[in-house]
C-alpha cells in the first residue's frame, strides 16, 4: 500500500497574501489542488492524507466542493486532518491516521505542485529497496560557510545537495522514528529518520520542483504552467 502525507500549513506571510499560500490560484486552480492532482495522476489508488490547520478546514471544504469530481476520482477517499504546531507534529498526526506498519509513505509539501511523476515513482521504488528515498538537487551557485566567529570560507558545492520533497520511507521505520522527542534540528523527515539511526538514500529531483513561498516563486510557477508542465 502506498500513502502520501501532504503537509500544507503555510500562512502566506512571505507571499504577502491575505490567504494561505497553498490556496492561491495558478492557472485557475489552487496550488494545493495542482499538488494533489499530480499524485492522482501517479496513482488513483494512493491514499492521500491532507494535513491542514483546523482554521483552514472551511477554505478546503469550499475548494473540495468545487473540485468534487477530482477528489472523488481517488480509489481511497482523501483524509483531512488537523496539523500540529510544527512540521514534525503535523507529519506525526498524519502517520497516526495510517493503521498499519506495512507499506510505503511519502511526505510532500502542499506548495510543490510541479513534482514530476517520475520523481514520485522513483521515490517509491528506491524506498522499497533501500527503506529511504529523499529527493534532492545539486547546487548551481558557489557556496560559502559562515563560521561562528562571523568569518566565512568557500566550500565545494559538489559536496552539498538542496533537499526537496517527496521524501519516501518504509512505514514501519517512519513510525518508529517519529516516536522520538522532537528536536530543533528536525527540519524535515530525513533529519528525523537520520536521528533515529537510519541511512538516508538520496534521489535526484528536478529544478522545476519548486516550493512556492514568495511572489517570485508565484511568477515562476505561472511560467511553468504556460510551458504545459
Amino acid at each position: 500500500m502506498k500513502y502520501v502525507i501532504i503537509v500544507a500549513g503555510g500562512s502566506g506571510t512571505r507571499m504577502g497574501a491575505e490567504m494561505p499560500k497553498q490556496f492561491i490560484e495558478i492557472g485557475g486552480k489552487p496550488i494545493l489542488v495542482h499538488t494533489i492532482e499530480q499524485f492522482l495522476r501517479f496513482s488513483p489508488a494512493i491514499q492521500v492524507i491532507l494535513v491542514l490547520p483546523e482554521k483552514d478546514f472551511s477554505i478546503w471544504n469550499n475548494i473540495s466542493q468545487k473540485y468534487y469530481a477530482l477528489i472523488q476520482s481517488f480509489t481511497h477517499s482523501l483524509i483531512l486532518i488537523n496539523g500540529g504546531a510544527s512540521r514534525f507534529q503535523s507529519v506525526k498526526n498524519g502517520l497516526n491516521q495510517i493503521k498499519t506498519d506495512n507499506g510505503l509513505v511519502a511526505v510532500h509539501d502542499g506548495v510543490r505542485p510541479f513534482v514530476a511523476l517520475e520523481t514520485i515513482q522513483k521515490g517509491f521504488e528506491v524506498a522499497q529497496k533501500n527503506s529511504t528515498a529523499v529527493t534532492c538537487v545539486s547546487l548551481k551557485d558557489s557556496a560559502r560557510m559562515v563560521l561562528t566567529d562571523g568569518n566565512n570560507v568557500a566550500v565545494n558545492r559538489q559536496d552539498y545537495r538542496l533537499i526537496q520533497t517527496p521524501q519516501t520511507f518504509e512505514l514501519n521505520l517512519m513510525r518508529k522514528a517519529f516516536e522520538t522527542p522532537e528536536q530543533p534540528f528536525f527540519t524535515d523527515c530525513a533529519s528525523v529518520l537520520e536521528a533515529a539511526g537510519e541511512k538516508i538514500t538520496l534521489i535526484e529531483g528536478q529544478y522545476t520542483n519548486i516550493k512556492i513561498t514568495t511572489p517570485e516563486d508565484l511568477a515562476w510557477a505561472e511560467v511553468l504552467l504556460r510551458k504545459n508542465f
